[in-house]
């Protein structure tokens, strides 16, 4: 009994189709899908290697007189993002793990380079930025909302001036709130 009401319905919901089709189809309307034309073929940027480094340089300005490595450890498979030193495992002067980077008095912080920049963007390291500049200030800011106890909101982080600047949780708030406090001195 069952197959035979599918069949009623299937008949009738052929039916109604035909009858929205023809109804389209005098006024005009097309109704199939458009064949969606093939994307062009990929070609390589005509930027030279020193024009892709300064975009990105510009797109994502940060501290220039450090910048963060991201490092893992191959025995627990942790992962993170540490200032870059000139010294880090150097025999005789660094002297990790039994001193902490920031508790080092041989730790000597690397510059921003454009060779720094190329050998990331070429995959060689993958490196961070720091987006607070010294005076307080900032170009950009980037904030991962993924948290399990993330939470919407529709209001404004504190001090924001931007609409639809909403923070979603407490490491949000107070990215947010930082960043419109920056912004309201510019």
């Amino acid at each position: 009994m069952d197959s035979m009401a599918d069949s009623d319905e299937l008949t009738t919901l052929r039916a109604e189709n035909g009858r929205l089709i023809a109804l389209l189809e005098s006024h005009g309307i097309e109704w199939r899908a458009q064949q969606q034309p093939s994307p062009p073929p990929f070609e390589p940027s005509r930027l030279s290697i020193d024009e892709k480094v300064t975009i990105f340089r510009r797109l994502f300005r940060g501290r220039i007189d450090v910048f963060p490595v991201r490092w893992q450890s191959k025995t627990t498979g942790k992962s993170g993002y540490a200032p870059a030193c000139a010294n880090e495992w150097r025999a005789g002067v660094c002297e990790k793990p039994r001193i902490k980077c920031g508790d080092c008095g041989n730790r000597l912080l690397v510059p921003l380079s454009d060779t720094v920049i190329y050998n990331h963007l070429a995959g060689g390291h993958t490196v961070g930025v720091y987006p607070l500049l010294e005076d307080d200030s900032c170009h950009f800011l980037a904030v991962d909302f993924d948290e399990a106890g993330h939470r919407r909101r529709d209001d404004r982080a504190p001090g924001c001036q931007h609409p639809g600047a909403g923070a979603s949780h407490r490491a949000g708030e107070a990215v947010a709130g930082a960043a419109a406090s920056l912004s309201q001195r510019r």
